[in-house]
Order: structure tokens, then C-alpha cells, then sequence
């Protein structure tokens, strides 16, 4: 076993093929082989019975008169029942071997004598008188020559077809194989970046192309992932630089304002804001990555919230961010107040949906987020949660500011996209890193849902995302 696996497939199929063709080989040539020495045999059989059938004849019409003496070359021998041979042409060596009993009825021996197999044929004859037994003998050397010839012939012919049967079986496998070696050395190049290509797909609609085709497209997929991780690295760097250079600066500060409690508490609070933003940000890439996985190996978790249970998790959203404008106003941002109202339309509350609440609370939280990043200080953001004539959820933000650039809408969903360096401070978190659309849109298709971003007629922005019943 071990030896076979150190074959080559090449070698293992033309060893397979050569074990398949040598049983089918041997046992034709032995089906041929009793046939023949059959048909030998019968022939033989048949000669000798004519031989004994005018004896028999005679001795049955005329019981009571001496048998006559068999022809020059003709080997009959008759038997009476006691054992004594009335005529006897036969050969010594035959009439030695015969039964001296009577058969029961006819018989064939094959009797091996020392000049070669001899076939005899007996046959009984019984009249009220005697009862007597026609042996008649025919050399068998000439078919036993021709068997032996036509064996050779077999033996011979079996190699020749099994030498044949293996080179084909190796020509073919060879040939067979030739995609593979491409693939393979293809595969090596790609491996140690001598080429960007692809494995190359040959000219035949088989199973290996059908191979290498899905390879290929293994490829493009396991590049597109080395590109975005390689992109979210680089991003991801250039975005913890900044909260991290300030964090530091902050820490500076608060060292050199020591013997100062109001500069150091003022030192350490900005701190612990950068610290939030940190956190915030790395909870959402973490979240991200898990979205990725999830896409990746097709294993999203199997949920279903009911639309009335959804309904909760937007009014729990609205607090959050009517909790936030307000925050943001106290801390100066803006001078008006902003306004935050939500309506609800549901044909059917009872219907589920394939999100957990938590990540509709996430959606919900990040579009208002959006609308207020992109808004001005008295900004009105307007909610509606609904169903559509299908039973989908729809879930619309719009807010009354300036709107966005049109430029960005294409790459609004991107990570670490930004319609502009000035945010508002109030913001922040996950939506100041440009990762808060593309969470929106991780979790909408993590349901089977859709998001989009529009500017409306009228000014401002509208958010939608469309999850269709679990």
C-alpha cells in the first residue's frame, strides 16, 4: 500500500489498467481454451461413434452370428459382459484402461496413453442372448496439438494485448494528464509572485477545466480578500494615528499639569474621549471582520425578530440620538437644538425578519449618526419604519441639511469613506472613522437586505435599507 502511494497517478492508472486487462485477457483465453479443447473433444467423440455405430448395428440385427473384423485402421474392440474381448483392434495401452464391466449406457473417456490422449467411446449392447459392449477409439493427438498450439498463440497474444493495453493506458494518462502539469507549474509561478496570472484553463470542456475554472475563481476571491485586508490595514492604520497621536498628547499634558487639578482633570477627560473613540473604532472593525467571516463561509447566524419587536429597537435609537443632540448642544456644537422624530407604518407586526434586534438597533443608530455628521447644528432627522405592499422593512433616515456630494454617494458604503475632513465633533466613533455605512450595509446583507444613500429634491440626505421577510 505504501508503495502505491508513492506512485504517480500516471503510474497507478496504467498499473490499474494493465491488472483490469490481464483478468479480462486471462479469463477470455481461458473461456477460449475450453471451448476449443469442447469442441475437440466432441469432434473426436463423434468420429468414434461412427466408428462403433456399424458394429453395433450388426450385432444388434444379428445377434447370433460372429462379428466381422474391423477395417485396417478403424480401432474398434467388442466386449462381452464376462470381461473376454470378442474383437480387440484397440491399442494395448487402451484396452488395458477400458472397465471390463458393461456400461449402463453411453460413454466418453479421455484416456491419456503413452503416445498421446486417446478419445474412446462406448456403447452398450444388450440382446436376449448376450449383452455385450462396442468399444471404438480415436487418436487424439492432432487436436491435442492443435489445443496446444492455439494456447501458445492465447499466451502469446494476451502479452502482446497487455503490453499494448499499457502503453496506451500510459499515452493516455500522459495526455490526460498535461493540464495538471500546466496547472501545476502555473501554480508554482504564482506562488512566488513570477506571474499575476491565472491557472490556464484548456481547450476541452472536462472536468479539468471545469478545475481549473473553479480554481481560478478561488484565486480572484482569496486576492480580492488579500486587498481589502491589506486596504483595511492601511486604513485602519491611518485612522488610529490620529486618536493615538492626541491620546498621547493628552497624556503629555497631563503630565506636565500635575500640580494643576483643574488642567489635569481637563487633560484626562479628552483622554478618555480619545480612549472612547479608540474603543469605538476597534469594536467596529472587530464587528466588520466578523460580518467578512460570516459572508465568507456562509454561516450567518439564523435569527428571526418579529417587525413588532424591531419597531422597539428604533424607539430605543431615536432616545440615543435625541440623548446625543442634546449632549452635543451642551458641549457647544451647534446653537440650535436638533430635531429628532420618527413615524411608524406596519401592515402586519407579526411578520419576522432574518436580523437580531441589537443589529437593527446598530443600523438605526449609525444612519442617524450619518444624518448628523452631514447635517448642520439645527438639523431635523425624520425616521419612518414600514412595511411595503410585499411585507418588507423599510427603514428610512432623512435629514434637512446641505445632503452630500454626489461624488461620494458611489463609495458611501466603503470602509473608512468620508464625504469630507470636517466632521462635526459630536459624531464621532465608529461614523468619524467612515466605517459607519459600511456596518449598515454588513448587517442589511448579513439579512439579505439592501442599503442605499440618496440626496433628496428638497435638500438633505436619505438613507434607506430594505430587509425582505425571514
Amino acid at each position: 500500500m505504501r508503495l502505491l502511494r508513492r506512485l504517480s497517478v500516471r503510474a497507478r492508472i496504467t498499473l490499474g489498467s494493465l491488472l483490469v486487462g490481464a483478468v479480462v485477457l486471462a479469463g477470455a483465453a481461458v473461456a477460449l481454451h475450453l471451448q476449443i479443447a469442447h469442441a475437440t473433444l466432441e469432434t473426436d467423440r463423434s468420429l468414434a461413434a461412427a466408428d462403433a455405430a456399424p458394429f453395433v448395428s450388426d450385432l444388434r440385427g444379428n445377434p447370433g452370428e460372429a462379428p466381422d473384423r474391423p477395417a485396417a485402421g478403424v480401432l474398434v474392440g467388442i466386449r462381452s459382459a464376462d470381461g473376454d474381448w470378442v474383437v480387440d483392434a484397440l491399442p494395448r495401452a487402451v484396452s488395458r484402461a477400458l472397465p471390463t464391466t458393461v456400461p449402463g449406457d453411453e460413454v466418453t473417456l479421455r484416456l491419456r496413453t503413452p503416445r498421446g490422449p486417446v478419445t474412446v467411446v462406448g456403447v452398450p449392447v444388450r440382446s436376449a442372448d448376450r449383452t455385450s459392449v462396442v468399444w471404438a477409439a480415436r487418436d487424439g493427438r492432432a487436436g491435442h496439438e492443435t489445443l496446444e498450439r492455439i494456447d501458445r498463440s492465447l499466451v502469446v497474444g494476451t502479452l502482446l494485448a497487455l503490453t499494448a493495453f499499457g502503453l496506451a493506458a500510459w499515452l493516455l494518462s500522459t495526455i490526460a494528464l498535461r493540464p495538471v502539469s500546466r496547472m501545476r507549474r502555473a501554480a508554482e509561478d504564482l506562488s512566488v509572485g513570477r506571474t499575476a496570472g491565472h491557472l490556464p484553463v484548456g481547450p476541452s470542456d472536462d472536468e479539468l477545466a471545469d478545475l481549473a475554472r473553479t480554481l481560478n475563481t478561488f484565486i480572484d476571491r482569496q486576492r480580492e480578500n488579500t486587498e481589502r485586508e491589506r486596504r483595511i490595514v492601511s486604513d485602519a492604520s491611518h485612522e488610529l494615528r490620529t486618536p493615538l497621536a492626541a491620546l498621547t498628547a493628552r497624556l503629555e499634558l497631563a503630565h506636565r499639569s500635575a500640580g494643576d487639578a483643574v488642567a489635569l482633570e481637563g487633560a484626562l477627560t479628552a483622554a478618555e474621549a480619545d480612549v472612547a473613540r479608540l474603543t469605538s473604532l476597534a469594536q467596529t472593525l472587530l464587528e466588520l471582520s466578523r460580518l467578512d467571516e460570516a459572508t465568507d463561509t456562509g454561516r450567518a447566524p439564523a435569527v428571526t425578530t418579529t417587525a413588532e419587536a424591531l419597531v422597539t429597537e428604533v424607539m430605543q435609537g431615536v432616545d440615543r440620538a435625541r440623548m446625543t443632540a442634546g449632549a452635543g448642544a451642551q458641549d457647544g456644537v451647534g446653537a440650535a437644538p436638533v430635531d429628532v422624530d420618527f413615524t411608524v407604518d406596519l401592515l402586519d407586526p407579526t411578520v419576522g425578519y432574518g436580523i437580531d434586534p441589537a443589529a437593527f438597533g446598530r443600523i438605526v443608530d449609525n444612519l442617524v449618526t450619518n444624518a448628523l455628521a452631514h447635517g448642520t447644528a439645527a438639523t431635523a432627522v425624520t425616521i419612518e419604519l414600514a412595511q411595503t405592499p410585499d411585507r418588507a422593512l423599510r427603514l428610512v433616515v432623512e435629514d434637512d441639511g446641505p445632503g452630500v456630494p454626489e461624488t461620494f454617494l458611489p463609495v458611501a458604503f466603503e470602509r473608512f469613506a468620508r464625504a469630507d475632513t470636517a466632521r462635526r465633533a459630536g459624531t464621532g466613533g465608529a461614523g468619524g472613522a467612515g466605517l459607519g455605512l459600511a456596518l449598515v450595509r454588513g448587517l442589511a446583507g448579513q439579512a439579505g437586505g439592501t442599503a442605499t444613500l440618496t440626496n433628496r429634491r428638497t435638500g438633505g440626505a436619505s438613507a434607506a435599507v430594505v430587509v425582505p421577510p425571514a
